[in-house]
C-alpha cells in the first residue's frame, strides 16, 4: 500500500475498501475505533455503494441466545447467496480495553467463509449497547460490499436504544419467564424494536412471553436458535419490515 511519510494512503486504502479487500476493511475499522486522521480521511472517500445494505441489529438482555441466533441467520442469509458482516460488540476488557472475543469465538465456523466478515468491537465505557466507531464501521461494511450487515449489541437494560440509530430493522431477543424484565423493556428497548424473537421458546413460559410482547410489537417470532427453529421465519420477518419500510418511504 502507498504510504506518505510513514502514514497510509487514505486514498488507497479507500479503492481496496471498495474492492472488497478484508484486509483494508480491517485496517480501516482499527483507524477508526483509534480515531486516526488516516482512517477518518479514508472514510470520507469512500463512495456511496449503488445498493445499500440491509443493516439488521440485534439486541436484548445478555444470555437470550443472541449470538446463536445470529450464527443461524448468517447460515440462512448464506444460503441465498448474500455477503454478511458482523459487527459484534462486546465488553471491554478490565486488562487490555480491548473487546472480550466472546461472539467471534462462537461464530468461529464462518470464520474460513471468505463470504462473511466478523469483528468483535470493545465498548471501551460508551454507554447505549454499541461502540463509538459502530455507526463508522457499518458504513464501511456498505462500503466493501456487504449485503447484509448484522450489528449485535451487548447486552442491554432497557433504555439503552442507540442500536435504533444504526439499523434499518432492530430485533429484540428475550427468553421466556423475563416477567417484569419485559414489563420494563415496554419504556424504552420495545420502542425501537420492529421485531421481537422469544428464543429458547422451548422452555416452559414462552406462551405468555409472547403475548406480552404482542401488546407492543406486530411481529413476535418463535425461535430456537440451538436448532435453527424459527430461523426461516425470522428470515422473511425481517425482509416483510424492510419491504414496508420501503413502501412507506416512496409514499
Amino acid at each position: 500500500m502507498t504510504k506518505r511519510h510513514g502514514q497510509e494512503d487514505p486514498a488507497s486504502l479507500a479503492n481496496r475498501v471498495e474492492a472488497g479487500d478484508v484486509r483494508a476493511v480491517s485496517r480501516l475499522i482499527t483507524l477508526l475505533e483509534n480515531h486516526e486522521p488516516a482512517g477518518i480521511t479514508a472514510l470520507k472517500k469512500l463512495r456511496s455503494p449503488s445498493r445499500r445494505s440491509v443493516v439488521i441489529g440485534i439486541t436484548g438482555y445478555p444470555g437470550a441466545g443472541k449470538s446463536t441466533l445470529i450464527d443461524q441467520l448468517v447460515r440462512a442469509y448464506r444460503r441465498r447467496g448474500h455477503k454478511v458482516g458482523i459487527v459484534a460488540v462486546d465488553t471491554s476488557s478490565p486488562l487490555t480495553g480491548g473487546a472480550i472475543l466472546g461472539d467471534r469465538i462462537r461464530m468461529q465456523d464462518h470464520s474460513s467463509d471468505a463470504g462473511v466478515f466478523i469483528r468483535s468491537m470493545a465498548t471501551r465505557g460508551q454507554h447505549g449497547g454499541l461502540a463509538r466507531s459502530t455507526v463508522e464501521t457499518v458504513q464501511a461494511l456498505e462500503a466493501a460490499g456487504y449485503d447484509i450487515i448484522l450489528v449485535e449489541t451487548i447486552g442491554v437494560g432497557q433504555a439503552e436504544v442507540d442500536i435504533a440509530r444504526v439499523a434499518q430493522t432492530v430485533v429484540v431477543v428475550v427468553v421466556p419467564g423475563l416477567g417484569d424484565e419485559v414489563q420494563a423493556m415496554k419504556a424504552g428497548l420495545l420502542e425501537v424494536a420492529h421485531i421481537a424473537v422469544v428464543n429458547k421458546a422451548d422452555h416452559p413460559g414462552a406462551d405468555a412471553t409472547i403475548r406480552d410482547l404482542q401488546e407492543c410489537l406486530p411481529r413476535v417470532i418463535r425461535t430456537v436458535a440451538v436448532k435453527g427453529e424459527g430461523v426461516e421465519e425470522l428470515v422473511e420477518a425481517i425482509a416483510e419490515h424492510r419491504r414496508s419500510a420501503d413502501l412507506a418511504g416512496k409514499v
